[in-house]
């Protein structure tokens, strides 16, 4: 197919496609879905090989949101039966963090419901990540507390953080449609106060949301000129209570579309497969690997996720490979813009990483994010691999709650590219008990 030799040609060469060959991609169709997958494929290993990073998620305070996102199960006004609890103290924080920095997660991502963080917040947040680099060398923490106020990107950036996260989610055009209280220009200003702090920046998008194939590119091209370092792509979760419960839009055909859409786009960029993957993609999750280059593993912020043996099985039989903590995640080209904008803001390489650069993955080689988050993340975590009886045991820890069910009911049979809404059942983490997410 041109289309795909032209993609692959341009990708290769980090040049930017078009709008109507990015629309193209979205339009083909399922006879061509293995050709696409095979297209973007060639990308993803251009700059990334057959690796895969694994990001851990410590959810540090959860429900009880005052923003209304529609997408959002801690929204203002939510009847969606999720756990609420207030900040974890800083050696809890770090308790969960070391599983799954055991099992092999590169990253730990922090995250708290809210609008945005207080400077006594920000404090907080500081000593979590002092405690979590303290007990965890090498390990990179990236912060998603919502929008940032002038100055707070700089003082997680002394305090160790090494990214920040803050999603785009959907186009402008269709941004005040899910969400009234904050805008559009709000979440890209956070993003440019990251990047302006030497962060990494992390942006990503929700698919499934209701929105056209214009408003998947329009967002994709937006977070293209953003330039972050990484993109999470999450598929909704639809949970009841919510404005968008009914919203069930998407085959795993359509899934697998819009992250090679993603990656032909932002071809060097750590394309990272985030919320709603097990439920949308289901049985050819698999596939998707060929298109990012990182996961979040296990549950998510307020459901549960894949369980993470399941998912170290699913790479490994897939041919790929875990990322090691001493392996640089982003191209050379990319990392070192990185690291010379993070010793600008800050006369050295971003928080207290060791020489880190911010956002490459380049722990010292000694060492070994759902669309549901009120800040617009959708991060999740389990354990990943890195001795095999330390992993094993880590991910034993965090499976014990950790699966999608499928729906007794549910058709063996459907008409192809059918979407099936009720195949399986989104299953809140920790409902009914004081357990919080991952500890």
């Amino acid at each position: 197919m041109d289309l795909l030799n032209t993609l692959v040609e341009k990708g290769l060469r980090r040049e930017l496609p078009t709008r109507e060959e990015a629309l193209a991609v979205l339009a083909t169709s399922d006879d061509d879905l293995l050709d696409v997958v095979a297209a973007a494929g060639k990308v993803r290993r251009q700059w990334f090989g057959r690796r895969v990073k694994l990001n851990y998620l410590v959810n540090l305070k959860s429900g009880l949101c005052p923003e209304d996102c529609s997408y959002c199960s801690q929204r203002l006004g939510s009847k969606a039966e999720i756990l609420k609890y207030t900040w974890l103290k800083p050696e809890e924080a770090s308790e969960a963090a070391a599983a799954g920095v055991a099992g092999g997660a590169k990253r730990v991502c922090l995250v708290a419901s809210g609008r945005g963080p207080t400077d006594r917040d920000v404090d907080r947040v500081g000593k979590t990540i002092a405690a979590i680099k303290e007990q965890n060398e090498g390990v990179e923490v990236c912060a998603c507390l919502g929008l940032l106020s002038d100055g707070q990107a700089e003082r997680l950036r002394d305090a160790g953080a090494d990214a920040y996260n803050h999603n785009l989610n959907t186009s402008e055009a269709t941004y005040g449609q899910i969400t009234k209280t904050h805008t559009y220009a709000d979440r890209v200003d956070t993003v440019q106060k990251a990047h302006a702090a030497g962060l990494s920046a992390c942006s990503g998008l929700i698919a499934g949301m209701g929105e056209s194939d214009e408003d998947l590119v329009d967002v994709v091209y937006s977070l293209r000129e953003l330039d972050p370092d990484s993109v999470p792509v999450n598929f909704l979760i639809p949970f009841e209570g919510t404005p968008l419960a009914k919203e069930w839009n998407l085959t795993p055909q359509r899934a697998l579309r819009i992250l090679a859409m993603v990656r032909f786009v932002c071809p060097d960029v750590e394309v990272r497969l985030a919320g709603g993957r097990e439920v949308h993609l289901r049985t050819m999750q698999p596939l998707a690997l060929h298109l990012v280059n990182s996961i979040f593993l296990g549950d998510y912020l307020t459901s549960e996720g894949q369980a993470g043996q399941a998912d170290l099985d699913m790479i490994a039989d897939a041919g790929f490979e875990v990322e090691g903590a001493g392996t640089t995640t982003l191209p050379k080209h990319r990392s070192d813009v990185a690291g010379a904008a993070a010793a600008a803001s800050s006369g050295s390489p971003c928080g207290s990483g060791g020489g880190s650069v911010c956002g490459s993955g380049s722990a010292p080689a000694s060492a070994s994010g759902a669309a549901e988050a009120g800040c617009g993340s959708a991060c999740g975590g389990c354990s990943g691999h890195a001795e095999p009886t330390a992993a094993v045991a880590a991910v034993a820890a965090v499976d014990t709650a950790a699966s999608v069910d499928a729906v007794d009911a549910a058709p063996a049979q459907a008409a192809a590219g059918e979407v099936r809404p009720g195949l399986v059942t989104v299953r809140r983490r920790g409902t009914g008990t004081d357990l919080a997410p991952n500890a």
